[in-house]
């Protein structure tokens, strides 16, 4: 592919206004290989010599020695490295040298697992092992296959739903899975952040507890992207030590990395053009240049719209070319899916818009070029996405657009930063009081709790079964902890990729039958009435919600917009948990109340993403506890903004906008993961104050990790307000789409002022 080439073709378009504001190349890298401490099994290493992979890169060699010695190894290294090889290697030598040795594989997707199935199967199926000692296990598993399974296959390749739901509740009929437990692998664990993250550890706890109970002992081998804090992330997550592996010896070919920022189209507010619009253009341009093409967005309804876009713009330039692109989602069918996945990865299609589903491992050939539509949330994501383009030795390109917000702007000024490889901090909170009382429950189910399970589940564990038995969920018999006879299967009600558990059906009045389901978490901002819900490429208008069911009604509608909701937060200080003085300025830490309200919605061209009307919302608050952190103002600054007359409450808010915004440069999370309150003066502490906080109950270690790196959080902000062009503020520095106050008061200056006062206490 002549990257240059077409490069200039898209700088000669008519479309092009000046949106490639930075171009990296990437180089291409050669391999760097090792040798293992002792050689491998004969029929091993036979095996692996037929499909070319007798030598083995740097970081495979490292993680095979340290796995053969009996650590604990966690793989941080690039996608497309060869990461599974550090663990096949080893688990199948365990499978040839001890007769009942046994694997669990746990990815976050059953479409992952089916596909590393298959490579599997490739590589060791029937030279080292039958067909049948190898096999998945997840909820698409027919019941009639279950038992033989479970009997006959020694590598479980499954997921952590279902080895939360299906397998651990019910070890009883796993005995001889976990009695001979060897390895357990954990791919893509930067994954498992946030409240997903939070639970897989106390999965792992749970499963770790009950190996104990049989018997054994296994090794858990981890995979990741890189991020900043592989160490930290994988002994939270499985809790115990790890060998940390990050000598990456793969080889990459080149890559032209496009930094594509839309054009200002309103130069006093700084308002940039649709990225949505610049996505559908690139897309059909690489389309009809026949470059095959990946494209990413954030959320289900851009996969749609982008998707419709780039089809209706090629049915005018090559219609035949509308039926080499497909949408790609959650929500789809297995089977559907599945489809999909076969036909980009045998040529079939030339191009697929997807959600992150697409961003993990599964084998869909050698693309071309990727598309990031706005940035992902992180700079490992990022870099995930962006390498399922060039996983050959060819040239490739990746496009990432800038969305109109603090963030995206950010890297789109300070692409240095980015490509400095600055990775952040996967953050977990097992200990979070919401998750870990569930797991406690589960874990009664599976074994009668003992004061020993402290071990296992840390110092956390006491206090809160002490709270279940308190409230008659947990019944003390002879020095063990037993589940109340009134609660059934208490695992089938956590959602494991939430803090609710709860889901809303969301019905199609036209045909009467259920669309999909909607977590709990979610429902007032997705599935409101008013709000345009995209299933499938088609727009469906919610037109009500019973609270009382939890059901949402929506009938089939055609219409030229989307729906964003707005909030409004308050905020109760509950309990300071730490505190730190710089200069005269108090920085907290502490446990909070929440309540949130959906005020109401803006209806969003979808094009021109101008706001078509506003309307108004009343629906119940949503009240939680979670974990914040917050500051003091200088009170020179404030003096400052009274003598120039700026507003006070203006630039507070505006401040509050921007370092919630700029905050996911420093803690693996999403903007909606955190909210934030400002105020000329708050009740429970009298002044004025900034409030961020982790946007789940309980908390999630985001504020925590803003309490630690809040000068370098003020200096980030500061940056985004300072260097934005706009003259009163705008998306890109201080206006939030979320605002539930329109927005109003803000002020840039202000903002500024108060900044650099903080930073001045230092």
């Amino acid at each position: 592919m002549n990257t240059s080439a077409f490069l200039h073709y898209l700088q000669a378009n008519s479309t092009y206004n000046g949106q490639i504001i930075h171009v990296e190349h990437i180089p291409a890298l050669d391999a760097s290989y090792a040798e293992l401490d002792r050689p491998l099994n004969d029929g091993l290493q036979d095996c692996l010599s037929k499909h070319g992979l007798s030598r083995l890169y740097t970081h495979q060699a490292e993680a095979v020695n340290n796995i053969r010695y009996g650590k604990n190894v966690m793989v941080s290294t690039s996608s497309a490295s060869g990461k599974t090889m550090c663990y096949n290697i080893p688990t199948m030598e365990s499978m040839l040298t001890e007769r009942n040795s046994r694997a669990l594989y746990l990815f976050p997707t059953k479409a992952l697992a089916q596909d590393q199935l298959r490579n599997l199967q490739e590589l060791f199926c029937p030279h080292l092992l039958s067909l049948e000692e190898l096999d998945t296990f997840d909820g698409d598993t027919p019941y009639t296959e279950r038992s033989e399974i479970r009997k006959k296959a020694r590598i479980i390749l499954t997921n952590p739903d279902m080895l939360h739901i299906g397998i651990l509740p019910n070890h009883q009929a796993w005995t001889k899975l976990l009695t001979n437990l060897k390895y357990v692998v954990i791919d893509e664990a930067h994954i498992y952040r946030g409240v997903f993250g939070s639970h897989m550890a106390n999965v792992l706890r749970r499963l770790r507890r009950l190996c104990q109970y049989y018997g054994a002992k296994p090794q858990f081998v981890c995979c990741s992207a890189t991020i900043a804090n592989p160490d930290e992330h994988a002994e939270k997550m499985v809790g115990l030590p790890f060998t940390i592996i990050d000598n990456d010896g793969a080889p990459h070919g080149e890559k032209d990395f496009i930094f594509w920022n839309p054009p200002i189209i309103d130069e006093a507010k700084s308002i940039r053009g649709s990225v949505n619009s610049e996505a559908t253009n690139i897309f059909t341009e690489l389309v009809n240049c026949n470059i095959r093409t990946l494209t990413f967005v954030r959320t289900r309804r851009l996969v749609e719209l982008i998707y419709n876009y780039t089809r209706q713009k090629l049915m005018k330039i090559k219609p035949s070319l509308a039926e080499q692109i497909k949408p790609y989602r959650a929500g789809y069918l297995p089977k559907e899916r599945r489809k999909i996945e076969q036909e980009l990865f045998s040529g079939k299609l030339l191009g697929v818009v997807a959600t992150t589903a697409l961003e993990l491992g599964i084998d869909i050939g050698d693309l071309e070029a990727t598309i990031l539509t706005g940035y992902p949330g992180s700079i490992a994501s990022t870099w995930q996405q962006a390498n399922r383009s060039g996983r050959g030795k060819g040239k490739s390109l990746s496009f990432l657009i800038g969305l109109d917000n603090p963030l995206d702007q950010y890297f789109m000024r300070y692409p240095d930063y980015f490509f400095q490889n600055n990775y952040e901090n996967a953050l977990i909170n097992p200990d979070n009081p919401y998750i870990l009382k569930n797991h406690i429950l589960c874990a009664a189910w599976e074994l009668p709790l003992t004061i020993s399970d402290e071990k296992i589940f840390g110092p956390a564990f006491s206090k809160n079964r002490l709270e279940l038995e308190g409230i008659g969920l947990l019944r003390e018999r002879r020095r063990k902890q037993y589940l109340s006879p009134r609660i059934a299967y208490p695992a089938q009600n956590i959602n494991i990729r939430s803090t609710s558990g709860e889901n809303y059906s969301l019905i199609d009045t036209s045909t009467d039958s259920l669309l999909e389901t909607i977590d709990a978490s979610v429902a007032f901002f997705q599935i409101h009435p008013g709000a345009i819900y995209l299933h499938q490429g088609e727009s469906y208008l919610i037109t009500d919600l019973d609270l009382v069911s939890r059901t949402a009604y929506a009938q089939p509608a055609t219409v030229p917009y989307y729906t964003q909701t707005k909030e409004m937060d308050d905020l109760r200080i509950v309990r300071l948990i730490r505190s730190k003085n710089l200069g005269e300025i108090t920085i907290c830490l502490g446990q909070v109340a929440i309540t949130n309200n959906v005020v109401g919605f803006k209806k969003k061209a979808q094009f021109t993403e101008e706001i078509i009307a506003e309307e108004p919302l009343n629906l119940p608050a949503q009240h939680f506890p979670t974990v914040a952190l917050w500051f003091d103002l200088p009170l020179d600054a404030v003096t400052r903004l009274e003598k120039e007359q700026l507003d006070f409450a203006g630039g507070l808010h505006a401040a509050e906008h921007a370092a919630i915004a700029i905050l996911p440069l420093f803690a693996l999370s999403d903007r909606n993961d955190i909210g934030g309150v400002s105020t000329p003066f708050h009740s429970d502490t009298g002044k004025a104050q900034i409030f961020i906080y982790d946007a789940y109950p309980g908390g999630i270690g985001i504020a925590e990790k803003g309490f630690e790196l809040v000068v370098d959080l003020w200096q980030a902000a500061l940056k985004t307000i300072v260097d934005c062009p706009c003259e009163d503020g705008c998306p890109s520095c201080i206006q939030s789409p979320k605002c539930g106050n329109n927005n109003k008061p803000l002020d840039k200056k202000a903002a500024q002022i108060l900044l650099e006062a903080l930073l001045e206490e230092r």
